[in-house]
């Protein structure tokens, strides 16, 4: 079944196994990292299995996406949500007869159809997309998943499966108890995503940021990306500034109404609009398997977040790039964020653990697979640390002059002030307060602005500062601070480099290969065509909108890559790529076959 719909030879880590722990009757908690293969592990028990799937989800998008999928691919699936009366009433027929594997519901839509679902349809599984907003420890807190305890209650012998990307061992704990789950079967897959690039850029104000995004984008002039934002007039401004450079963008947040959301959203699918500046709430409605790229404008609020956001890249398993831009700016707002929230240590903690992610000199993916307990010891060769080590030199007298600076002020001042009084700067604070008669004044005016800000932000990571959040981000000095400015430690910084070009690694890159399995008898020396990925993406493209699909359904980034390189001339060998199922060979093969072979589709 695997192969003949969904087109793979083999399962992935973990999926096997709890396929056959629910088609054995038994509960199953699954924990897998976006686009790890989560929808398989209930889709083939559906069709493995007699009656139907029920699949409780959240977003409305989500589903519409999904069944979209499933019927590509020639499984019978439908969502019960709509309000189109005529709509639900072919819906409910079609789920009465038996005629579908697998129906889609939301958990407020579950509540009122706890009936028609008992009366009406043999269930043989219910599964819970995103779980963790089951418990009052998930990230996104939903009251409707709370009372999904009622399964349990009324469909006692029917197995339930919860799957999620984003449970720690607590969140975890609270799902089993919330479904009353008393005899179940725990999955951890690998949080590792190798085809993800890692890249944290610190400290560039806001033209450097832009002029790398815009080189960047244009430098992957087909590639679709997502741009994440801190605030809704963020991602308003990022995407007028795109715009101005030539880049047709747009974007998406909660302020906007329901009808404008959807319309951006449904674009973004169908490869209309390639790039959406968005805040947070973009992403978890969206199963687009061909986003090749995401950008954090500012620093996430904890590792668990970025970790979901940076997850919808890359979803078809072919290479894609992340990365992450913060400042000093970026860790005071979000650490005032904090403190002002309902769980202050918590989410002080979580802050802690992204800052150090960012800060850290040693392999990204090593940073973030330790912290979901997935030990790596080795480094990854796929993020800017291990392909760019950084420069160090001895920046004990810089440190010194900031030091000063705030000493001789009575440690009452902000980062901004001290940088005004290390450029020597006549600013109204500066001369109101005096500080233009202080030794220290215009020690620094060597330095640029740029600088002297991402040194300071070194200083405050190194330890050297503490800033006061509380008291007008005045600035104290510590200990260790201390021991450098009067002489008992060296302080190492490291280079300033805000180059608004991507730089070639220094170390050889590791470059992620797709897994392009040798076919039949097909002549290939495993070289891509890039001309034929772009007539097949065309080709794609008029598939899926003769069909009204966004084209990721029709074929992933990934099966394009492979045919590409491998070229099959027949059906017969086309039908050996990864994720080129039976349905999708009979529909689609013919016309990817001849194009491949040269002709005009």
């Amino acid at each position: 079944m695997l192969k003949r719909y969904f087109g793979y030879e083999s399962f992935r880590e973990h999926q096997e196994e709890i396929i056959r722990t629910v088609m054995n009757g038994e509960d199953a908690i699954v924990l897998m990292p976006t686009g790890g293969g989560k929808s398989i592990c209930y889709q083939i028990p559906a069709l493995a299995m007699d009656g139907t799937v029920v699949v409780v989800s959240p977003l409305i998008s989500l589903m519409r996406d999904q069944v979209a999928t499933l019927r590509a691919n020639g499984i019978e699936a439908e969502s019960m949500n709509s309000n189109d009366a005529n709509r639900e009433a072919i819906v409910r027929m079609k789920a009465e007869r038996g005629d579908l594997k697998l129906l889609y519901i939301s958990p407020e839509k579950l509540q009122t159809e706890l009936s028609f679902i008992g009366n009406k349809l043999d269930v043989s599984l219910f599964a819970i997309d995103e779980a963790h907003c089951i418990s009052q420890w998930g990230h996104d807190f939903r009251p409707e998943y709370t009372q999904l305890s009622v399964l349990k209650q009324h469909f006692p012998k029917v197995p339930v499966m919860a799957l999620t990307a984003t449970a720690d061992k607590i969140t975890r704990e609270d799902i089993v108890k919330q479904l009353r789950l008393t005899k179940y079967r725990e999955f951890v897959s690998s949080f590792d995503r190798p085809n993800l690039s890692l890249t944290v850029k610190r400290g560039y104000n806001g033209r450097e940021k832009l002029s790398f995004i815009v080189n960047f984008i244009k430098a992957r002039p087909f590639d679709a990306g997502i741009i994440y934002c801190l605030s809704r007039k963020n991602t308003e401004k990022m995407a007028n500034e795109l715009r101005r450079k030539g880049i047709k963008a747009e974007y998406y947040h909660a302020g906007m109404n329901g009808d404008e959301r959807d319309a951006v959203q449904e674009r973004f699918k169908r490869d209309e609009t390639l790039v959406v500046c968005a805040t947070i709430a973009f992403g978890m409605g969206i199963d687009k398997s061909n986003v090749r790229w995401v950008i954090h404008s500012n620093m996430p609020k904890s590792i668990e977040s970025f970790y979901q956001e940076i997850g919808r890249a890359g979803r078809d398993g072919a290479p894609a790039d992340t990365i992450l831009f913060y400042s000093l700016a970026d860790i005071i707002q979000l650490e005032r964020f904090a403190r002002e929230s309902g769980q202050m240590e918590v989410n002080l903690d979580k802050l802690l653990r992204m800052r150090q992610y960012a800060e850290a000199p040693v392999c990204r993916r090593r940073i973030l697979l330790n912290y979901f307990n997935d030990p790596f010891d080795h480094d990854c060769g796929n993020c800017d640390v291990c392909q760019n080590p950084p420069q160090r030199f001895d920046g004990t007298r810089l440190v010194q002059m900031a030091l000063s600076a705030f000493r001789r002020t009575g440690e009452t001042i902000s980062v901004s002030t001290c940088i005004e009084i290390l450029k020597g700067m006549f600013t109204d604070v500066v001369v109101s307060e005096h500080y233009n008669e202080l030794k220290t004044f215009g020690v620094g005016r060597d330095y640029s602005l740029r600088q002297w800000n991402d040194y300071l932000l070194q200083m405050y990571q190194l330890g050297y500062i503490e800033i006061l959040y509380n008291e007008d981000n005045i600035v104290k000095i510590t200990p260790l601070g201390e021991d450098v400015l009067f002489g008992r430690s060296q302080a190492l910084l490291s280079v300033v480099d805000h180059s608004t070009k991507e730089k070639k690694p220094k170390q050889k890159k590791q470059h992620l290969q797709l897994q392009i399995p040798i076919v039949g008898s097909v002549k290939s020396e495993k070289v891509e065509d890039k001309q034929l990925f772009e007539r097949l993406r065309q080709l794609r493209l008029t598939c899926a909108n003769e069909e009204g699909f966004p084209p990721y359904i029709v074929f992933s980034d990934k099966v394009l890559h492979s045919l590409a390189t491998i070229r099959p001339t027949t059906l017969e060998q086309m039908a050996e790529v990864s994720g080129v199922g039976e349905f999708k060979l009979k529909k689609y093969g013919p016309k990817f076959i001849k194009v491949i072979n040269g002709k005009e589709y």
